[in-house]
């Protein structure tokens, strides 16, 4: 990871979640490593911090979640759009070598069992609280944050600051068909006095 890559805070980890953004789901087990793209995952908690994500029982990823008990969970850049319209899209099941192909540069973080994606503007460790009727019901996988990171350039002191970021670090917000928004201007509403 390079130097912008800082720790955030876990009680504030929801906030780099809070926004709706579309994710990267990575998950390794027994040397497998793969990245899918997720557009449903969401804070639920904050002490200690939790996430939801959904993964569809189709994908390879999920295996590799239930197996390991761990994922992690990132937030691709406007930069990264295509990236994650591929990891999205492509499987590592007809394609052993998706992430190769896509170009997919991972790292990992020293006494951490799942790989981060390089490049993303936030990333949440997460262990599985399993939940066997919400996985089987509804796909739907919980997480305990126990680390979480952010790149300094677009998320500090507890905040997004996109305004003042450059706009290929802005996050993606997914829509249908590879359509994709960047989030766009800040705007502050003052209390009334």
């Amino acid at each position: 990871m390079n130097r912008h890559f800082q720790p955030v805070d876990l009680k504030k980890a929801y906030r780099l979640l809070n926004h709706g953004p579309t994710v990267l789901v990575s998950a390794s087990h027994a040397g497998v490593d793969n990245v899918m793209a997720a557009a449903w995952a969401c804070a639920l908690d904050f002490d200690p911090p939790k996430v939801t994500v959904v993964i569809d029982k189709a994908v390879r990823t999920r295996a590799l979640v239930k197996n390991s008990g761990w994922f992690a969970l990132q937030i691709p850049t406007a930069a990264q759009a295509l990236l994650t319209h591929q990891v999205g899209h492509r499987s590592l099941a007809d394609e052993p070598g998706k992430l190769q192909a896509i170009g997919v540069q991972l790292a990992r973080v020293e006494g951490y069992p799942v790989p981060l994606v390089e490049g993303c503007s936030a990333w949440l460790m997460c262990r599985v609280i399993d939940e066997p009727h919400n996985q089987q019901a509804y796909d739907l996988f919980i997480g305990e944050v126990v680390a979480a990171w952010a790149d300094d350039r677009v998320f500090r002191d507890g905040h997004w600051q996109f305004e003042t970021a450059s706009p290929e670090l802005r996050s993606l917000h997914y829509v249908a068909g590879g359509h994709f928004y960047a989030i766009g201007e800040a705007v502050v509403v003052e209390p009334p006095a």
